[in-house]
C-alpha cells in the first residue's frame, strides 16, 4: 500500500473516533412503575349475639303478667314469638301466658342468624275460698224461745176446758215446742196454771191444776211429747194484773210457759 493511501486510511479512522467522541449518549429509559398495592379484603360482619333473653318471674299463675327483657347485639332482624313479633335490639314486654310457654328470640343480620329461649311455667291458680257464713243472731235460750213462740191462753171464769180459741193457739204452740225441743235435746217446759183473784187459795190451787192439766193434755193429743211436759199450779198467788175488774181478771185465768225447774 502506498504511504498515500495509508494517510488516508489513518485519516478516515481518526475522523471516525472524532465523530464517535462528539455524538451525545442517549439516556437510559425510566424503570417501570411499582405494581399498585393488593386491596384488603372487607372484614366479615360479626355473627349476631343475644347478649341476654330472660322472663320474670319464670314461674305465675293463670292470669299474672311476666317482663321479658333481652338485648341483642350485630343484628338488623329480631323476633319474639309467640304473641310478641319484631322488637328491638334491646327492650322489655310483658305478656301473660294462658299456659306453660317456651319463648323464643330469633335475631338475623349480614353475618348469620342466633337464637335463644326463655321458659315460663304458668299454674292453675288456688280455688278462692268459701264465702264467710251469713252472719247469724245469737243463739236464743230456751226461755227466750218461749216468750217470742209460744202464746199464753186463756179460761172462762171457774172453767178449765180448754177454749175454741185456745185450740187454734194450743195447735200453733205444739208446732213450736217440737221446733224448740228439736233445738234443745233433753229441755223440758212447765205449763203454770193461773187464777183470778176471786175464790179462797186452796180452791184456786186444785183450779190452776185443772187448766195446766188440761193444756199438757191437749198438746199430748197434738204430738208433744209427754215426757218433755211437767204441770204446776200456783193458783191465784202470781197474778198478771192487779186491777179488780174482769178485764184484769181474764189476763190472769190463763196457762202459761216456761222453762222446766
Amino acid at each position: 500500500m502506498s504511504k498515500r493511501n495509508i494517510h488516508l486510511t489513518l485519516l478516515a479512522f481518526a475522523l471516525i473516533l472524532f465523530s464517535a467522541g462528539c455524538k451525545k449518549k442517549a439516556p437510559a429509559p425510566p424503570p417501570p412503575p411499582p405494581p399498585p398495592p393488593a386491596e384488603k379484603p372487607a372484614p366479615k360482619p360479626q355473627p349476631p349475639a343475644i347478649a341476654s333473653f330472660t322472663a320474670e318471674p319464670s314461674s305465675v299463675q293463670r292470669g299474672q303478667g311476666v317482663t321479658l327483657r333481652w338485648n341483642v347485639t350485630n343484628a338488623d332482624n329480631i323476633t319474639i314469638e309467640p304473641g310478641v313479633g319484631t322488637v328491638a335490639a334491646s327492650g322489655s314486654r310483658q305478656v301473660f301466658p294462658n299456659e306453660s310457654t317456651v319463648y323464643t328470640i330469633r335475631a338475623s343480620g349480614p353475618g348469620g342468624s342466633a337464637s335463644g329461649t326463655a321458659r315460663v311455667s304458668v299454674t292453675e291458680p288456688p280455688p278462692p275460698p268459701p264465702p264467710p257464713p251469713p252472719a247469724t243472731a245469737p243463739r236464743r235460750s230456751l226461755q227466750e224461745r218461749l216468750e217470742s213462740e209460744v202464746s199464753d191462753i186463756y179460761f172462762n171464769y171457774d172453767k178449765y176446758d180448754v177454749r175454741e180459741d185456745a185450740r187454734s193457739t194450743l195447735t200453733r204452740n205444739a208446732d213450736a215446742l217440737k221446733a224448740i225441743f228439736s233445738d234443745f235435746p233433753g229441755s223440758v217446759v212447765t205449763i203454770e196454771g193461773h187464777c183470778d183473784e176471786r175464790g179462797s187459795a186452796e180452791y184456786n190451787l186444785g183450779l190452776g191444776d185443772r187448766r195446766s192439766s188440761s193444756t199438757k193434755d191437749f198438746l199430748i193429743q197434738l204430738g208433744v211429747p209427754a215426757d218433755r211436759v211437767k204441770t204446776v199450779s200456783y193458783g191465784k198467788e202470781r197474778p198478771q194484773c192487779q186491777d179488780a175488774n174482769e178485764e184484769c181478771y181474764q189476763k190472769n185465768r190463763r196457762s202459761h210457759f216456761v222453762a222446766g225447774q
